[in-house]
């Protein structure tokens, strides 16, 4: 069964920083393109930032320059460094395969996993 499994959320002021990891398994992990998401309340979840197999980026405006998605391959894991955080970053987040063709154009792969929380104070 294909898992995912998000974790490093929590609570932080404006300007601060979390990283988000995301433990996928192996089947679903290797040669995809791994994708973070979020969801705000009232609002359809969105891709924010995506990292092919070979390492190549790319990220929504709302997040270019403040976050930065990695992966390490060997450990089926996917990262999301964010800094200069903002409350309009206050999500849930999540991580999933993908089949890519544009940030707004994508096909997710796996079932979702529960997110970790994210929520940014003033």
């Amino acid at each position: 069964q294909v898992q995912l499994v998000e974790s490093g959320g929590g609570s932080v002021q404006a300007g601060g920083s979390l990283r988000l990891s995301c433990a996928a398994s192996g089947s679903i992990f290797n040669g995809n393109s791994m994708g973070w998401f979020r969801q705000a309340p009232g609002k359809q979840r969105e891709l924010v930032a995506r990292i092919s197999s070979g390492g190549t980026t790319n990220y929504v405006d709302s997040v270019k320059d403040r976050f930065t998605i990695s992966r390490d391959n060997a450990k089926n894991t996917v990262y999301l460094q964010m800094t200069s955080l903002k409350p309009e970053d206050t999500a849930v987040y999540y991580c999933n395969a993908l089949i890519y063709y544009s940030l707004s154009r994508y096909s997710g792969l796996g079932s979702w996993g529960q997110g970790t929380q994210v929520t940014v104070s003033s």
